[in-house]
């Protein structure tokens, strides 16, 4: 099992910034990927941006430039800066877990953390 608590959204006006924050514990050595959704009223949730153990990202087109993931493995953590936000940045942003057990994988997930973008 793997547990995530995120924090740091917040309401931020467009052009402001924001860093997210999600703690991992439990089974953490076989966490093969750490990712950040975002689920906007009335869509589905998305991917936003990824991060492999051995530090490898990708982003999603709309926040490339503009969003940076990052890890610290001596914490446990992983971390989403937001920059130049904008209102369709507004959502609820989760942290995921991807674990690779043997041929075994499992998702999991925080509570979500809620960014509001508005002036």
């Amino acid at each position: 099992q793997v547990q995530l608590v995120e924090s740091g959204g917040g309401l931020v006006q467009p052009g402001g910034s924001l860093r997210l924050s999600c703690a991992a514990s439990g089974s953490i050595s076989s966490i093969a990927r750490m990712n950040w959704y975002r689920q906007a009223p009335g869509k589905e949730r998305a991917v936003v941006a990824g991060i492999t153990t051995g530090g490898t990202t990708n982003y999603a087109n709309s926040v490339k430039g503009r969003f940076t993931i990052s890890r610290d493995n001596s914490k446990n953590a992983v971390y989403l800066q937001m920059n130049s936000l904008k209102l369709e940045d507004t959502a609820v942003y989760y942290c995921n877990a991807f674990q690779l057990v043997g041929m075994t994988r499992n998702n999991y997930w925080g509570q979500g953390t809620q960014v509001t973008v508005s002036s």
